[in-house]
């Protein structure tokens, strides 16, 4: 049996997010075009102590695995990925993604950290299901997600209103046997 790498992709690895990453993340919340990407609370950037502070909450027990993404080839932190809020009984749990680096959205990383995720989720951690949100409006997320074989499963219809608009968002999910046969 060949033992490959979990967490490194051609391109990309996940690995553990540390205090020295929270100024980074920090300047990422200050674009809030993708605070409104990420997250359906008001568009409020969080300070460095915040980002620590949820961090260091990230890597406490066995319900949240919470990793930075990294580029092979530079090192450079461009994102973030967390398995959340596993149910160990039911073998489910959420995910979250984001790419922080506006240079580096739309060039693939974040396919490929999703990839290397749903990896570790299904072989190393033994789920069978992990799911997401995804605003409407979220297009390129959207795409990303179907592509990898994410079925599109409910409509919180109108959730969301941004700038005098209402917004659905959608639940997408993934099973064990669907990420497998890439069906």
């Amino acid at each position: 049996m060949t033992l490959t790498s979990l967490l490194e992709g051609s391109r990309v690895k996940l690995v553990p997010l540390n205090s020295g990453d929270t100024a980074l993340i920090a300047r990422w919340q200050q674009d809030t075009s993708y605070l409104r990407l990420l997250d359906a609370n008001a568009a409020y950037p969080k300070s460095e102590l915040q980002v620590g502070e949820w961090i260091r909450e990230g890597q406490r027990g066995r319900e949240h695995f919470l990793f930075g993404i990294r580029v092979l080839l530079t090192d450079d932190l461009v994102g973030f990925l967390e398995l959340g809020d596993v149910m160990w009984t039911h073998r489910n749990s959420w995910l979250t993604i984001a790419i922080g680096e506006p240079d580096y959205r739309g060039r693939g990383y974040g396919s490929e950290a999703l990839g290397l995720a749903l990896d570790f989720a299904f072989r190393e951690l033994n789920l069978h299901r992990v799911q997401l949100t995804v605003f409407s409006y979220n297009d390129a997320a959207i795409h990303v997600y179907e592509k990898l074989g994410f079925q599109r499963e409910g409509v919180y219809r109108e959730f969301l209103e941004r700038d005098g608009q209402r917004f659905d968002m959608y639940l997408y999910a993934i099973l064990k046997r669907e990420w497998e046969t890439g069906t």
